[in-house]
């Protein structure tokens, strides 16, 4: 695997997820893979579970890790080509790139959706710069649509607690105070239609994903009817896909806060998000406190599918 940015880069699904297996039984059995070799991890954005997680993959694996906070130490980046860079950007980022691919064997990027373009967004147009000029296998550890890392490891979490063969899985729409990206809840979408599961997105009116993340979901507008008979309830806030009011937040509804009297609806369900949460906005303190709640495990598998990840990479060097 040279880059890793969608379900589509780690091959087979289920011997992915094997191999997640086997990792997590020995961490430290590969660390010949990463002897002598460097990542660096390149935030564009905050983070606490992806960038420790990731850094413990690589250290597992035997790797030097550099961490580079663009807004904290770093000259401001120009992403835009073609700019006259008389403002506050001090580098351009077609040279900032290839000199960090001078620096490292392989490069992590995080880099949320500015709300600024929808088409630039979609494009991916920092993580595909990374791609194209670094010189180096880029995986992404968050991009403007997809956060694939979180969904691998929400998968191998998934397998872990499933009680039946098929689960009926869940992705509900939940209120927050701000706009946040599409890319948690588009890229959970993809690694579950992936699989065999019984598949169901719920949202209010005008919080529709883009169709070919839906895919073959159903999609259900009565959240408490999506969460009949449900074996996982996986919570997510997101903001407006659609034109004209991509990015924008319609409304707070707090009818759709994940709370016990939803919750006693499902199959006595687990429940999952990504983390960090809004407490009381997305889900009750009664709910992510329960025993069904498995956030804590789901965090400790990003672990876990960033080893992974990084293993393959090595693997193909």
């Amino acid at each position: 695997m040279r880059h890793f940015t969608s379900v589509k880069d780690i091959g087979d699904l289920r011997a992915a997820l094997q191999e997640a297996f086997t990792v997590k039984a020995d961490r430290f059995a590969y660390q010949h893979l990463g002897k002598n070799k460097t990542l660096i991890m390149i935030f564009f954005n905050s983070s606490l579970r992806t960038r420790l997680s990731t850094q413990k993959a690589a250290m597992n694996l035997g790797m030097n890790v550099i961490v580079l906070d663009i807004n904290q130490g770093a000259w401001k980046l120009e992403t835009e080509h073609g700019v006259i860079m008389d403002g506050d950007k001090t580098e351009h980022l077609l040279e900032a790139i290839p000199v960090i691919g001078c620096y490292c064997d392989v490069i992590g990027v995080r880099s949320f959706a500015r709300f600024e373009n929808k088409t630039d967004d979609y494009e991916e147009k920092i993580i595909s710069q990374f791609i194209k000029y670094s010189g180096r296998p880029v995986f992404s550890m968050e991009a403007a649509t997809r956060h694939p890392l979180q969904s691998f490891a929400d998968l191998i979490t998934i397998e872990e607690y499933k009680k039946v063969e098929r689960p009926k899985v869940v992705l509900t729409w939940a209120p927050h105070p701000k706009a946040l990206p599409q890319a948690v809840a588009n890229s959970f979408a993809e690694w579950i239609n992936e699989t065999d599961y019984d598949f169901v997105i719920t949202h209010p009116e005008g919080y529709e994903l883009d169709p070919r993340f839906v895919g073959n979901a159903r999609v259900e507008y009565d959240q408490r009817k999506a969460f009949e008979g449900a074996d996982f309830i996986y919570a997510k806030n997101w903001s407006v896909y659609n034109d004209p009011h991509y990015g924008e937040v319609l409304n707070k509804d707090r009818s759709w806060t994940v709370d016990a009297e939803k919750m006693a609806l499902t199959n006595n369900a687990y429940f999952m998000h990504c983390l960090p949460v809004r407490r009381n906005m997305i889900v009750t303190d009664e709910v992510i406190e329960s025993a069904q709640s498995i956030v804590i495990p789901e965090a400790a598998n990003r672990e876990i599918s960033a080893q992974v990840v990084l293993k393959k990479i090595l693997e193909s060097l």
